[in-house]
């Protein structure tokens, strides 16, 4: 019996089913997301070739950035300081966090149509489509973040869904019309119906009058996560750029196809933070010494689980990688093996990531990310100079698992610093 006023405290074992279920959900939407990632991916590679995929691919790396930009002074803050609080407070950060990421769409998109314009050819003009279609990409990516913060998973896989559903007959008609503009086209399209339905499932409209609020109030996180999270999506567009430039525009279209037969892992790391920032700021909260063995669970599973999908890759006839990839399999099938290893040690750092975005040590993983950015665009561009596609692939791997031990050395010492400041605070009256 529970006497009148007082709090309920949650039992371990309703604690961790909590964990599970949400995570439940977060895997769930990442599958959903992965699921509609990895069916455009094949479906542009099968229809238009490895040149004209690469020009698609070139699109996608900079949405990608731009994506960074909005996480990291919108939905990033969102996640670390709204994950479990009451929902009025909940409420008014969402039209505020997702009016910023309304207003970077349309900022950065106006830009990429201004650009896309005056370069022309095919690239151009993939370009200015993307940046018509960037504030309905972005706005869809700031619900899912504000129902994971929300604790509500079920409400961003659903979102996933819509999207899934209405890339089908828009996938159709770019098919139809057969160029790289089209698919941009039909890819947006798909995603703006998912952002207006994002609307009627919180029932909150975005704020752009709150934007400027927004990053004033939240200046001290969102500023080193913009750099952080820039660091990442821009050493990859910097090596895909790079990679163009001195192997080839199919080289670009060669490392796109390896990365979509690792698409369920790729989208998982993409989006990871929906989930894992959420859960690790909870744990956090509820019982500070689980966040260290939290993160590594994590990491752990994601590298384990990327090693078993690569061996499964690697067994792979070529008739079945020719008939998912089409003439992309060929190039795409030699880059596997760095491939399968570069994302598992992605993986491995996720976990360190999270656990640091959870103890807003924004400092510590900002010189993480630095570092591993840095290794990443030296070890893929270095490798492509020296033995071009394959060896830009192999340098990439090599690079990454060097940035993921620079995480987890960083999250040991945040980790320790905070348990001081904890033993400091209770010792003093």
């Amino acid at each position: 019996m529970t006497i009148e006023g007082e709090k309920t405290v949650p039992t371990a074992a309703t604690a961790r089913r909590g964990i599970v279920g949400r995570l439940s959900w977060g895997l769930a939407d990442q599958a959903a997301s992965s699921l509609s990632n990895f069916a455009v991916g094949i479906y542009v590679a099968r229809s238009l070739g490895v040149t004209a995929f690469g020009v698609f691919s070139l699109a996608w790396v900079t949405y990608g950035v731009v994506l960074s930009v909005s996480r990291g002074v919108g939905t990033d803050p969102l996640v670390v300081r709204f994950s479990g609080v009451p929902d009025a407070s909940w409420r008014g950060a969402v039209a505020r966090s997702s009016g910023t990421a309304l207003g970077v769409g349309a900022v950065i998109g106006t830009v990429c149509l201004a650009v896309g314009l005056a370069l022309g050819g095919s690239v151009g003009i993939a370009f200015a489509c993307l940046g018509v279609m960037l504030p309905g990409l972005l706005l869809q990516d700031a619900w899912r973040y504000a129902f994971f913060a929300a604790g509500t998973g079920r409400k961003a896989f659903v979102n996933d869904l819509v999207w899934g559903v209405a890339l089908v007959p828009a996938m159709v008609v770019a098919a139809r019309v057969g160029s790289v503009a089209a698919f941009v086209l039909a890819w947006g399209a798909s995603a703006a119906v998912a952002a207006l339905y994002g609307c009627l499932q919180s029932g909150i409209r975005p704020q752009l009058t709150g934007a400027r609020q927004w990053l004033r109030t939240h200046r001290d996180l969102g500023y080193r996560y913009l750099v952080e999270n820039t660091c990442l999506s821009g050493a990859s567009q910097l090596r895909a750029y790079g990679l163009g430039a001195i192997v080839g525009v199919g080289a670009v279209g060669a490392v796109r196809g390896a990365e979509l037969l690792l698409g369920p892992f790729l989208a998982v790391l993409m989006g990871l933070s929906l989930v894992t920032v959420a859960e690790a700021a909870r744990v956090l909260r509820q019982a500070p010494h689980r966040l260290g063995p939290f993160c590594l669970l994590l990491g752990g599973g994601q590298a384990v689980a990327a090693l078993l999908w690569g061996a499964a890759l690697l067994l792979m006839p070529d008739r079945l990688g020719a008939f998912v990839l089409g003439d992309v399999w060929h190039d795409a099938s030699q880059l596997i093996l760095p491939a399968v290893l570069g994302v598992a040690g992605a993986g491995l750092g996720t976990g360190a990531a999270a656990g640091l975005r959870a103890l807003a040590a924004a400092r510590r993983s900002l010189r993480s990310q630095l570092f591993a950015s840095a290794c990443y665009v030296s070890g893929g561009l270095g490798g492509a100079v020296a033995a071009g596609t394959v060896g830009s692939a192999w340098g990439v791997a090599v690079a990454t698992l060097c940035g993921s031990a620079v995480w987890w050395l960083q999250l040991r010492t945040a980790l320790r610093e905070h348990h001081q400041n904890h033993i400091r605070e209770v010792r003093t009256p």
